[in-house]
């Protein structure tokens, strides 16, 4: 972690620390502390040093797996006689004003989204909480250290595993009545769905949902897909997994036909494919995300597609921005898109420009990858096919 940053965001904020209040699900938690609980904890930063405050279900566990140079818990502060004195609520605010208290911290910034009830309850004890609206952990996270852009690479093949059975599926189906059928009934959404999801499993990893989405469907970028698949139609498959034993995400999508796509699928494959090309030429050190997703609407626009840039009320052509940042977040910093700001040597990013009508479906395709010195690696090793199958 970029602490170097952290302490001089700290000192122009004229407080002691920082301070995070959250359960591990929070990418800024987990980050900053180390660790992963199902309950919420707290984190605090100073430039001297890092604590948690943990129940005492957690302590030995936070001990063992967490970044923090000292690991207290809720019974070091008297938690169960001023719950019995106070009620729950009131004692976790006396508690965690006691944790600060040790380690002599009179004034903190937290996270934008910090509970205000904690909040107030530290004011409450002559405790200064400033809200860090810039999310300075969040901006510290974009930039990723060689050992967590493994990580994201390790993701990807459980990814690319994964997509590649929902590939074999729909291309091992057979045509019946112009719908997929497998084993003798329809091949639905759900049913490759599935397939994803247990093939993840294999590999270590999770999701709590998935995108496989045919036709018309597919022209809403997040329909999640379902019933029978069609022939000839177009269908988006993309996978965004989780590895359970890191906390870091992976982002991949294909889009494929089984049957005959229409020469309108295929023009906008094409051109997807080309949107690609350039933004991906694009990428390097210093360049904006704007111009990344510039880059794209300028092949798109060039074939005569509208965009979100040409037509801000589009709604049909390219509808979304080209990327966005993937690590303990599947949707983090950094942005390729209108406001997206320079590119740094380490940030991962997701390519997936797409183009989207009812009336023909959706065409989208998305590698993932990490800016380098020197451009960008492409964490994705996944052939781009259309048509599948006979």
């Amino acid at each position: 972690m970029d602490t170097d940053r952290l302490d001089a965001h700290l000192q122009a904020a004229g407080v002691d620390g920082y301070l995070i209040d959250a359960d591990g699900a929070d990418a800024d938690q987990r980050y900053l502390s180390g660790f992963d609980a199902p309950d919420p904890y707290l984190t605090l930063y100073t430039p001297e040093s890092l604590r948690l405050l943990v129940s005492e279900l957690e302590y030995g566990r936070a001990r063992r797996e967490s970044h923090a140079d000292a690991v207290a818990r809720l019974s070091d502060f008297d938690y169960a006689e001023r719950r019995e004195e106070a009620g729950e609520r009131e004692a976790r605010r006396a508690v965690a004003g006691a944790f600060l208290e040790e380690a002599a911290v009179d004034a903190v910034a937290v996270p934008s989204r910090f509970p205000i009830g904690m909040a107030d309850g530290l004011r409450e004890r002559g405790v200064a909480v400033e809200a860090d609206d810039a999310g300075i952990v969040t901006e510290i996270r974009a930039v990723k250290t060689t050992e967590e852009i493994d990580h994201v690479r390790a993701a990807q093949r459980a990814n690319e595993a994964a997509l590649a059975r929902a590939e074999a599926l729909l291309a091992g189906s057979h045509i019946v009545d112009d719908v997929l059928h497998h084993d003798g009934e329809p091949l639905t959404a759900e049913a490759v769905k599935e397939a994803i999801e247990v093939e993840l499993l294999r590999h270590g990893c999770a999701l709590d949902d998935t995108i496989v989405a045919a036709a018309a469907q597919g022209a809403d970028p997040h329909d999640r897909g379902s019933g029978p698949i069609p022939a000839d139609e177009a269908i988006v498959v993309d996978v965004f997994p989780r590895s359970k034993a890191t906390g870091y995400h992976a982002d991949l999508t294909r889009t494929f036909v089984r049957g005959e796509p229409s020469e309108a699928i295929r023009e906008r494959y094409a051109a997807t494919e080309a949107a690609m090309d350039a933004a991906l030429d694009a990428i390097e050190p210093g360049v904006t995300g704007a111009a990344v997703h510039d880059a794209v609407c300028d092949v798109y626009e060039a074939r005569g597609y509208e965009t979100l840039r040409s037509n801000p009320a589009a709604e049909t052509g390219f509808i979304h921005g080209t990327g966005h940042g993937v690590g303990l977040d599947v949707h983090e910093l950094p942005r390729l898109a209108p406001a997206g700001g320079a590119l740094e040597v380490g940030n991962v990013v997701t390519v997936e420009p797409g183009l989207y009508d009812p009336a023909i479906g959706g065409v989208r395709i998305e590698d993932l990858v990490v800016v380098t010195e020197d451009g960008h690696e492409n964490l994705t090793d996944y052939e781009k096919t259309l048509v599948v199958g006979e």
